[in-house]
């Protein structure tokens, strides 16, 4: 694995880390996620928004 594709890696792996957060974040404050968070995480924003909390 070349140096390049290892530091590409982690920085991929931080902003799934930071899309789960404010994702997490917006459920908290009852505010709507942003749609390229819910799909950096492999969420439908279209399926997630259509779900009921009951």
């Amino acid at each position: 694995m070349s140096t390049r594709k290892f530091i590409s890696g982690i920085g991929d792996f931080f902003g799934v880390i930071e899309s789960a957060v404010a994702v997490s974040a917006a459920v908290r404050n009852r505010r709507r996620a942003k749609d390229a968070d819910l799909r950096r995480l492999g969420i439908n924003p279209e399926q997630f928004y259509g779900m009921s909390g009951r």
